[in-house]
């Protein structure tokens, strides 16, 4: 479970922090449960996060795989909610289109614009950690708005288009 953090001062996005929790040293679903919940708790509680910007869950071919996710979604966001922290649920390809334009960007590629947009020195070598941080990224480009209709032709437009917004 990868997770991120920006703030926000005066409509301009900082860089706070990414990274992961590491879950498959554990062989009990229910314990990984149990260890997202807290570290969640423990992210806010350190933190004191205004919003809680997740991953929506996605159809895959294997349902085993997408329940188990769709647990760990429920349970980091109950986790929120216990603390009275509001969540917005984006789906994968909105999130991909906030952050590079195109709703079908690999992974890689969401990690090189974050890391162009956020000025981050050196990304992590697994990926998870900036599916959350693009996840928060995507919530603040959405901020009041209810449905992204921008449609850019390439990176540069995007950034160009959206410099306003990153210090």
């Amino acid at each position: 479970m990868g997770f991120g953090l920006i703030s926000i001062a005066q409509d301009n996005m900082h860089f706070l922090r990414m990274d992961e929790l590491i879950l498959r040293k554990y062989d009990d679903h229910y314990l990984k449960l149990r260890k997202i919940f807290e570290r969640t708790i423990q992210l806010i509680d350190t933190h004191h996060p205004d919003e809680i910007a997740i991953e929506a869950p996605f159809f895959g071919k294997n349902i085993q795989s997408m329940l188990k996710l769709g647990r760990a979604q429920g349970v980091a966001m109950a986790a929120g909610l216990s603390r009275d922290i509001p969540i917005t649920e984006y789906s994968p390809k909105k999130i991909k289109m906030a952050i590079t334009g195109n709703g079908n960007a690999s992974k890689e590629q969401v990690a090189k614009m974050l890391q162009h947009l956020l000025k981050i020195k050196e990304l992590p070598v697994n990926l998870d950690s900036t599916d959350g941080l693009a996840a928060a990224v995507c919530h603040f480009f959405n901020a009041g708005k209810t449905e992204t209709q921008t449609n850019y032709g390439s990176w540069a437009t995007f950034v160009s288009q959206n410099k306003h917004r990153v210090e």
